[in-house]
């Protein structure tokens, strides 16, 4: 497990939005989605409830 997806965790929980987080953390939204999919894969559980979006 790498700090940096720690942090995209919290960033995208802070802000409930992985768009919104991916700015923030001057990254792209597929990085920050492939690494909570890695976190998400290593702990055996989901992390975030996903909707679509409107």
């Amino acid at each position: 497990m790498k700090l940096s997806t720690l942090r995209y965790f919290v960033t995208v929980a802070d802000t409930q939005n992985i768009w919104k987080a991916a700015a923030l953390l001057f990254n792209s939204q597929p990085n920050l989605s492939r690494a909570i999919h890695s976190l998400e894969a290593e702990l055996g559980t989901e992390l975030f409830e996903r909707t679509p979006r409107a």
